[in-house]
């Protein structure tokens, strides 16, 4: 070590030891990122003790978890799209393109199988939910002054062996499973290679978010600066994935460990990004339901999910006639037509999401840059 580098030990020490930077503040990280995971974790440990997380998910946690978040959360991504006017006419071939890509490929793919579009389906989204956690620490690797290439591969590493390794094992192990992503069988079989490919990604694992820890320890030393809110979603995210897809074997824990954990936090930043937006533009639609406030925009998020699972229960899975009602049965050409309308929603926004939070969109949009606490 440096003379250099024992003085700004030094002199960290002097000062105490600095937490951050954070992205909205430390309670609003703290609560999105930490406390959606240790809601995770709470609700495994009652599913276990009361026996929830054997069985079939309960009806009330498919409404809890799957419509009010899961499906609850695709919606808020109207807030900053098709809710803003000035959004739409800065870029009309976008949003009009975006749906009807997504329908039109959506008919391809289900008139090869029904398979072939599920599986489809399913990987775009596991790649989703794997992005989404990589965009949460960019967003905090950018606001560290002291973060730098080197911090961008440990970083990326650890978050995409956080999710990957769970799904090599899920991968390897199908067969054993009591969850699916969408469906049992769209996910590729990959148990005859099972044995050499856990081996080979848990080693990587273990050094990957080992890594993660050498360098955050290395930055308090140094620095005198734990970067707790990137620590926060590496160190959740990897414990949730784990947890609910290699550590427990349950319907239950997988949903409420992947739909917490991705859901709570992305509701979190469109309601701060619908708020700054309403100061900018308060006679915009999303502007207008926001400033009604969070109830209006929660129950604006739930009216969307419920009309949605309406269509999906009458015309499709006819699970829950209790909720829905009876449905009509369709014959094989209509739901060629039926299923990709509606997913539609659902893979436009996964297509939107990985175009409207890049660093060019966040300079030109001051509520963009409010919502992200740049």
């Amino acid at each position: 070590m440096t003379s250099t580098a024992v003085a700004e030990v030094g002199s960290a020490r002097r000062a105490g030891l600095r937490l951050g930077p954070w992205l909205f503040g430390a309670r609003v990280d703290l609560g999105l990122f930490l406390g959606s995971a240790l809601a995770a974790l709470g609700l495994v440990a009652i599913g276990h003790a009361t026996g929830l997380s054997h069985g079939a998910l309960p009806e009330w946690s498919w409404l809890a978890f799957v419509l009010a978040v899961d499906v609850a959360h695709v919606y808020s991504t109207l807030f900053r799209t098709y809710f803003d006017a000035d959004e739409l006419r800065r870029h009309p071939v976008r949003y009009a393109g975006a749906p009807l890509a997504a329908w039109a490929c959506g008919v391809l793919l289900y008139l090869d199988s029904p398979l072939t579009f599920w599986r489809a389906l399913a990987y775009v989204a596991v790649f989703h939910f794997v992005r989404q956690q990589t965009g949460w620490v960019a967003l905090y690797r950018a606001r560290a002054p002291k973060n730098g290439l080197a911090d961008k591969l440990i970083d990326d590493a650890a978050v995409y062996a956080a999710t990957l390794y769970p799904l090599l094992v899920w991968h390897g192990s199908l067969g054993d499973r009591n969850f699916a992503w969408f469906m049992h069988g769209d996910f590729v079989d990959l148990s005859a290679a099972s044995s050499t490919l856990v081996s080979v990604s848990r080693l990587a694992w273990i050094a990957a978010l080992l890594a993660f820890v050498l360098r955050q320890a290395w930055l308090v030393v140094t620095s005198g600066t734990l970067e707790l809110g990137k620590s926060v979603v590496v160190a959740t995210t990897a414990l949730v994935w784990w947890l609910g897809i290699v550590g427990t074997n349950s319907d239950f824990d997988f949903t409420v460990t992947n739909v917490l954990v991705h859901g709570v936090p992305y509701l979190g930043l469109l309601w701060m990004y619908a708020r700054a937006r309403h100061r900018e533009a308060p006679e915009r639609l999303g502007s207008q339901i926001a400033g009604a406030g969070i109830g209006a925009f929660a129950s604006v998020l739930l009216l969307l999910a419920f009309i949605e699972e309406l269509g999906w229960d009458r015309f499709v899975w006819h699970d829950r006639p209790w909720l829905f009602g009876d449905g009509a049965a369709l014959g094989d050409r209509a739901l060629v037509i039926i299923v990709p309308l509606l997913a539609v929603p659902q893979a436009t926004h996964y297509l939107l999401d990985g175009l409207l939070w890049r660093r060019a969109d966040t300079r030109a949009r001051p509520a963009q840059r409010a919502a992200l606490g740049l």
